[in-house]
């Protein structure tokens, strides 16, 4: 069983910047590709970004492309999303998930509870 917790998501304002992070618990985190996702009220939850087990290999919505950044550390059970240039229409919950395949929500087997990001105009 893998536990993963999100943090620092916030209220800010338009071209401001945040950083997400996400720690897992259990000595398997360095096996899992680790994914980013976001959902606003209303809405299917979407792809925003994924990091291979290696931290090699990184995929990013169009979106956020040149935006965002994932990264992980292994050593510290954690992946990251650094977030620049915000846009009102980044505003959801951001979720952190382990264990998928490439952008697909369903294929995700461990997911936290959400962080909100809120981005003002």
């Amino acid at each position: 069983q893998v536990q993963l917790v999100e943090s620092g998501g916030g209220l800010v304002q338009a071209g401001d910047s945040l950083r997400l992070s996400c720690a897992a618990s259990g000595r398997t985190f360095g096996s899992f590709t680790m994914g980013w996702f976001r959902q606003v009220p209303g809405k299917e939850r979407e792809f925003v970004a994924l990091i291979t087990r290696s931290g090699a290999g990184t995929v990013y919505a169009e979106s956020v492309k040149g935006r965002f950044t994932i990264s992980r550390d292994n050593a510290k059970n954690t992946v990251y999303l650094q977030m620049n240039s915000l846009k009102p229409e980044d505003t959801a919950v951001y979720y952190c998930a382990a264990d998928g395949t490439f952008n697909i929500v369903a294929s995700y087997r461990y997911w936290g509870q959400g962080t909100q990001v809120t981005v003002s105009s």
